[in-house]
């Protein structure tokens, strides 16, 4: 747990999780994703072919997005909704997992994109381990 998230989660008046680790993680894993993405795109657009490039940058962007609303409602801890939180980490998820694979399709030949797929498939971990340690909804 970076020092950061960890001494906001500590911090935090209301009452300690069972799952105060896992959330640590991927709150780190999908802010850490959200820069890899955002940079990622931003190197994909310098690509002399970027016209095979496009579905990459628009991955990036999604996932970028994605991961950025989930760190954020994820660090939102009074009163939470685990439905809510469920569902936007679901969705990240699978946004982690479509831009790992487009990623991975260009890290051969570009740097930039090995990069992300690999923070991709980290987040994509953090995610799954914070779902499995959330309690059950309903």
């Amino acid at each position: 747990m970076t020092l950061v998230v960890g001494k906001m989660i500590a911090a935090h008046p209301g009452p300690g999780a069972d799952f105060d680790s896992a959330l640590a993680t991927c709150i780190e894993e999908c802010l850490a994703c959200f820069q890899a993405c955002t940079s990622c795109a931003d190197a994909c657009t310098a690509e002399a072919d970027i016209a095979s490039m496009v579905k990459c940058i628009r991955t990036d962007l999604d996932c970028a997005d994605t991961c950025a609303a989930c760190a954020a409602v994820l660090s939102r801890r009074t009163d939470t909704d685990l439905t809510v939180t469920r569902t936007l980490v679901e969705a990240c998820l699978a946004s982690c997992v479509a831009c790992a694979v487009e990623c991975e399709r260009h890290a051969a030949h570009h740097e930039h994109c090995r990069i992300c797929a690999e923070v991709c498939r980290r987040c994509e971990q953090a995610c799954r381990q914070l779902l499995a340690a959330l309690p059950k909804v309903g």
